[in-house]
């Protein structure tokens, strides 16, 4: 049998609350009754037509993924309106939403894999830079719920959630497909790609489905410092999905999943730049030959290796009066990096020494979190007059991170052995945490009249941390080992409340307050400085207001989807420098506040059959409302990291028959305002003003060929060659006064093929 073929029309998303109307392309399991141009999203933890949902949400569904080649955070985010990222490496992602960003280790956006939730809750793990970047092939949809989730979704849901939807095994089908590329990038090396699924039905009632994938994703950064070597910033992703689907009667289902991906990844994907010109270094500072391309100095090879294991299974049962759904994961992260230190910590070492010293470091950092997982909740059946939820939710959680400073020899990148002298171990520092966490839940829908709705939500979270530090070394200032232990323990109470009106079938109206919040946890502080350092911080919370419209025109050839809000962001986690009687203390700590101003909206034309034209745009004034301690360098008024203030995509998409074919055509314009880079107080102080990332443009353009069985689709990304930045910063740890940029990929061309069966 082959895979359903897509109609010819359109239905997406990347809209400021993702209407259903046909915008380029969503597949979603249908009803046979259902609006065959209705979303169903489970974003609320039911089936939902995606307009009848009172906040903004969107959606980016497999035939986009596939027609614009997304397969990972970097090429989709720009199809959501206030999401941004930060990103150096592969499997390194920092995500923002709404502007919810002041740099610090505590993740602001909660990332789940159908019901499961996947990464760190503390700010113990480096949960705000390692979210899971899943690979996108053989997903169902992308749904991205921007502003506070804190009622369905707990914790770290201050600026949103992103859910990654699979497939789901289908019952009584024989299906498959396979899929190949190649890519190549201006001034970098060739990538590739090989994906393949497989449905099998196993009897009536059950089925299995299997998907792998391996990309093989192009460099374009060439290292000096070290022998030349180009396209150091290439990267291996590779792994699969397997599913099980067991139905044995109309009431009972039982589903059992496994994910598993790996990325091996070289030198991060930044070059060194002038600073302030923010120009590409023309001159090896090293040897003082000239350059040609993106370069960056690096003493020793860099690497970034990160693994993701997800095991989940949901059981739903229908009691008649309600459903009662089981979900239970396991998952690990575990990441292991090599950075290259020898610039920050050669001064350093040179300070403490008084001379200097011709030694490189790089520290070697691997960390393992395991997580467990359980909800169980109740929901009531579909219904015009009311509808509730509600349920428990269990995790506990563990974090194993260890940093070990070593030395080379500069000349040969060879390490000095440990055994021989105290020069070959500076330094090894371990923190190994642990966080577990109940809570409760319940939100209901009451349906006052048929045009006319009121929801709310509760969720109370008590969690518990432990938290012991050990450090041995002459550079870490201890010679025999040292251990500091702490914990910590809070409770939180969440809500929301919102109303939808239906002025007609074609116009609706929603406002939504909402509060979500991100764990407070223990410090660890070192004996002598417990009176002046805090021994824990506590929560942040966020508050938002938000108001929507959505309308088109009966014949859907119009149609406009738009927010405004006002985010309320109090006690924000910062970093904060303490004096004791033993000296300067760093913990962390909560500051003051932040607030956003925010509108986001699309306008969607379709003046004939096949032909769309989409204007998304997002605006976000995101600024500190206090300074931040010194040591975090923020000032009253400055802007939140990584926030345009205006971000716009235009696009265009055609599409036609060609006999039994389909053909498609399009490009996508995406503009981006300045952006502040992370607070950097060392910045500020030499040229009198905060970093900031200068605003782009970037084009992008496709077109290919759908048939019954076979595809090919031919693509260009950043065809202008645009050198826009997603991160910028490393003020005073490169050589000079240079800075660390990443850029976008350069131009890229490529072509992918797939055939299904």
């Amino acid at each position: 049998m082959h895979f359903d073929r897509l109609p010819l029309r359109t239905v997406l998303t990347a809209g400021a609350g993702a209407l259903a109307l046909t915008l380029p392309g969503i597949a979603h399991a249908q009803d046979d009754e259902q609006d065959p141009n209705q979303i169903i999203v489970t974003a609320t933890k039911r089936s939902v037509v995606i307009t009848e949902i009172p906040q903004s949400i969107s959606v980016v569904g497999e035939e986009t993924l596939e027609r614009q080649q997304a397969k990972s955070f970097a090429d989709y985010a720009e199809l959501v309106p206030s999401l941004t990222i930060t990103q150096s490496n592969p499997g390194e992602t920092r995500i923002i939403l709404r502007g919810i960003n002041t740099g610090s280790v505590g993740s602001t956006v909660a990332i789940y894999v159908d019901d499961t939730p996947f990464g760190s809750s503390s700010s113990l793990g480096n949960a705000a830079v390692l979210a899971g970047d899943f690979d996108t092939f053989d997903l169902e949809r992308v749904e991205v719920l921007r502003g506070p989730q804190g009622t369905l979704y707990g914790s770290n849901a201050l600026g949103g959630v992103i859910r990654f939807v699979t497939t789901a095994p289908k019952l009584g089908t024989f299906e498959g497909k396979a899929q190949a590329g190649i890519e190549t990038v201006d001034g970098g090396g060739t990538g590739w790609l090989a994906n393949a699924v497989l449905n099998v039905p196993v009897g009536e009632n059950a089925a299995i489905r299997a998907s792998g994938f391996y990309r093989k994703q192009a460099g374009y950064i060439d290292a000096i410092g070290r022998p030349f070597e180009k396209n150091i910033n290439d990267a291996d992703i590779y792994g699969g999905r397997i599913s099980a689907l067991f139905e044995p009667t109309e009431d009972f289902s039982v589903r059992l999943t496994a994910i598993a991906q790996n990325i091996r990844a070289g030198s991060p994907g930044s070059y060194d730049v002038d600073s302030p010109s923010q120009n590409p270094i023309t001159v090896d500072p090293t040897t003082g030959d000239d350059l040609d391309g993106l370069s960056r100095v690096e003493f020793y090879p860099e690497s970034n290796d990160v693994d993701y294991r997800l095991y989940n299974g949901k059981l739903d049962y229908d009691l008649g009066f309600a459903t009662l759904s089981s979900i239970t994961s396991y998952g690990e992260l575990s990441q292991t990096q090599l950075t290259d230190n020898t610039v920050a910590l050669g001064r350093l070492v040179t300070a403490i020494y008084q001379s200097p010293v011709d030694l490189g470091f790089f520290v070697q950092a691997p960390l393992d979190q395991t997580k467990f997982t359980q909800e169980l909740r109740v929901s009531s059946p579909d219904s015009e007059t009311f509808e509730w939820q509600f349920g428990a939710y269990y995790t506990d959680e563990k974090v194993d991170l260890t940093q070990y400073i070593r030395t080379f020899e500069v000349d040969t990148a060879e390490l000095l052995s440990t055994d021989l002298s105290f020069f070959g171990n500076f330094g090894t520092l371990t923190l190994d945490s642990t966080y577990e966490e109940i809570a409760g839940f319940a939100d209901a829908t009451f349906h006052i009249t048929p045009s006319w709705e009121v929801s709310g939500g509760i969720r109370y979270s008590h969690n518990s941390q432990k938290v012991e530090q050990t450090q041995i070394g002459d550079l870490v200032g201890f010679p025999e080992l040292d251990v500091i232990n702490g914990k910590s323990s809070e409770s939180v109470f969440t809500w929301s409340a919102s109303t939808r009106y239906e002025i007609s079938d074609l116009t609706s109206i929603y406002a939504r307050v909402a509060k979500g919040y991100r764990p407070g946890g223990p410090n660890v502080v070192p004996s002598g400085a417990e009176d002046e350092a805090p021994l824990q911080y506590g929560a942040d919370t966020l508050l938002s207001y938000e108001i929507g419209l959505r309308a088109e025109t009966a014949d859907r050839r119009f149609a406009i989807d738009g927010a405004v809000y006002y985010l309320d962001w109090s006690d924000v986690l910062v970093l904060g420098a303490f004096e004791t009687e033993i000296g300067t203390v760093g913990a962390n700590d909560n500051g003051d506040g932040a607030r956003v101003y925010g509108a986001e909206a699309t306008a969607t034309i379709r003046p004939t059959a096949g032909l769309t034209f989409m204007l998304n745009a997002a605006y976000n004034d995101a600024e500190l409302t206090d300074d931040t301690p010194p040591v975090t360098g923020g000032l009253d008024g400055d802007p939140l990291p990584f926030t345009p203030k205006y971000a716009v995509t235009a696009s265009a998409d055609y599409e036609w028959y060609i006999g039994a074919a389909t053909a498609f055509i399009g490009g996508d314009i995406r503009m981006i305002s300045d952006q502040a880079a992370n607070f950097s107080p060392a910045y500020r102080a030499t040229y009198g003003q905060i970093l900031e990332a200068d605003g782009y443009a970037k084009v992008d353009l496709r077109a290919g060929v759908e048939f019954d069985a076979f595809s090919i689709t031919a693509f260009a990304r950043n065809v202008t060659n645009s050198r826009g930045l997603t991160n910028i910063g490393s003020f005073g740890e490169r050589v000079g006064t240079q800075l660390s940029a990443s850029p976008i990929q350069p131009r890229t061309l490529g072509v992918t093929a797939a055939v299904s069966f």
